[in-house]
């Protein structure tokens, strides 16, 4: 017996080989993109900043560029912007981050709308993408993944139309999406490839005589043609930096690739997502679409081989499978009420690990207790680290302070001196892009190093002294806890001649 869940769930088609999607739920999904913003506002300003935001906020006021040797330009001027609208606190530069999640998660219920999905399909798509670990930490922290992820959602959503709908102008708008997308990370070039070979696999074929695919093509090369000037005019310095991330971080991520893989959304949506990537084969009205399924098993191979591993970099096509998942657990779910209580129950349970895992819900007094594998654990301590380097430069003799520069080791360091020290000299590090702002001036006799290896400094300098060691005051174990602070006299070189040996390019841990 069919059902009118099931009437509304399976479109109807409206000839041969044309697939109608379903009226998006406008109403629950803004119902779920409301309640997303108005958690991700209330826990915006706690615990501090995350490294990559105090570096994002330092290349902002440093000015606008095309691009840095480790990312374009769009998320630091966007911080920046955010700044000069909201002011200067976490709040404020986090409202570009809010606003991607629910994009992201709206873009959700909107594919699976465009899969034939029911309102009730979609609200469980919503809900689930609100509340995996990737969005809940896009959301919450301003990250290269957070405009990212949103133009992932946007051309997939243009794919679909163009595979079901047979609408071919979706592939213009998919190119400028694209093009749009290159201006905050370059690795959403790996989705029209991995898509494209999908095609050209499992289908459907006629797609490449389509010319709108070309124009596609050519608006995403022309609206992305700034990023890839100021590759070619640089030396293409992300072959360096992906290089870099490669050797630094690359086989700890292929080992915990799994384990990744399963958290960036949960156990339960993991599973969804898995049911979605079969049933994308299996379901005969998908069929046009199999290309999601295959590409994202080449985009996750070729990211795993060449990118180093992160499930993350390729978790946009996650949001496909995570919808057609959802369609699927609708269906199966149908009117029984016990199948629905038990998809109720699952849910629940894993948005509360999954908050654990991306929110700071622990108050930071009992922290130390509960110290699980969690991104908010990088952003305790920041002021109290430039209270204890305020302390070592201020202890210095007023004429070793008058000729001193401070060097840190990663740009967390600097950009947390930068937010929040007074009075202090100027900051220089080698990591990615402030190497570039390098080296200090020649004048520069003494140094206040901040995580530098002691090795490095005593081959530099006459002498140096460790004089502290970072605490957070909080017992918390996280990467900047126990870094030394030295203070160094005397370089033994010109400073042009020391300044390559600091130069590093990797990601923060």
């Amino acid at each position: 017996m069919t059902t009118s869940l099931d009437r509304e769930s399976r479109t109807a088609a409206a000839g041969p080989g044309v697939f109608r999607p379903a009226p998006v739920a406008w109403l629950p999904v803004a119902v779920v993109v409301a309640a997303l913003a108005v958690l991700l506002f209330a826990f915006a300003g706690e615990y501090g900043y995350h490294a990559d935001e105090l570096y994002f906020r330092l290349l902002g006021e440093h000015g606008p560029a095309w691009g840095y040797v480790d990312q374009p330009p769009l998320l630091p001027m966007a911080v920046r912007a955010a700044v000069e609208i909201f002011g200067d606190n976490m709040w404020a530069i986090r409202v570009p981050a809010v606003l991607c999640a629910g994009a992201v998660t709206l873009l959700g219920a909107m594919i699976a709308a465009e899969l034939g999905g029911s309102r009730r399909a979609q609200t469980l798509t919503a809900f689930g993408v609100a509340t995996s670990t990737m969005v809940l930490s896009l959301g919450h922290w301003i990250l290269t993944t957070s405009f990212d992820t949103v133009a992932w959602a946007a051309v997939l959503l243009c794919v679909l139309r163009v595979l079901l709908r047979d609408e071919g102008k979706w592939w213009l708008w998919a190119g400028v999406v694209v093009g749009l997308a290159l201006y905050a990370k370059y690795i959403v070039l790996l989705l029209p490839v991995a898509l494209l070979v999908g095609l050209a696999l499992v289908g459907p074929r006629k797609v490449f005589r389509d010319r709108r695919l070309y124009g596609g093509t050519a608006l995403a090369l022309g609206v992305g043609s700034p990023n890839l000037v100021y590759q070619a005019t640089h030396g293409f310095p992300q072959l360096q930096m992906a290089e870099g991330l490669a050797g630094t971080d690359g086989e700890a991520n292929r080992a915990m690739f799994a384990t990744n893989l399963i958290l960036l959304f949960g156990p339960v949506l993991f599973v969804l997502c898995a049911i979605g990537l079969v049933k994308l084969f299996r379901v005969p009205e998908w069929k046009p679409v199999r290309t999601l399924a295959v590409g994202y098993l080449v985009a996750t191979a070729a990211s795993y081989l060449i990118e180093g591993g992160r499930p993350d970099y390729t978790g946009g096509l996650l949001i496909a499978l995570l919808a057609a998942g959802c369609v699927t657990a609708d269906r199966w779910a149908g009117t029984r009420k016990v199948r629905l209580a038990v998809l109720a129950v699952c849910l629940a349970l894993t948005t509360a690990v999954q908050m654990l895992l991306s929110l700071p819900v622990i108050p930071k007094s009992t922290l130390r207790d509960f110290q699980i594998a969690s991104m908010a654990l990088e952003t305790v301590g920041w002021p109290r680290m430039v209270q204890q380097t305020e302390r070592a430069y201020r202890a210095l003799p007023e004429e070793d302070r008058s000729r001193a520069v401070l060097l840190t080791e990663n740009f967390g360091e600097a950009g947390a001196l930068d937010r929040y020290g007074h009075g202090l000299p100027a900051v220089y590090s080698g990591h990615n892009e402030l190497y570039h702002w390098g080296p200090p001036p020649q004048r520069a006799k003494v140094v206040v190093a901040v995580g530098i290896d002691r090795s490095r400094l005593t081959a530099d300098f006459t002498s140096c002294k460790t004089v502290d060691h970072l605490d957070n005051r909080l017992g918390i174990d996280n990467p900047e806890q126990g870094v030394p602070i030295t203070v160094c006299h005397g370089p033994k070189k010109p400073w042009r001649a020391l300044w390559p040996a600091y130069r590093h390019y990797n990601a923060y841990l």
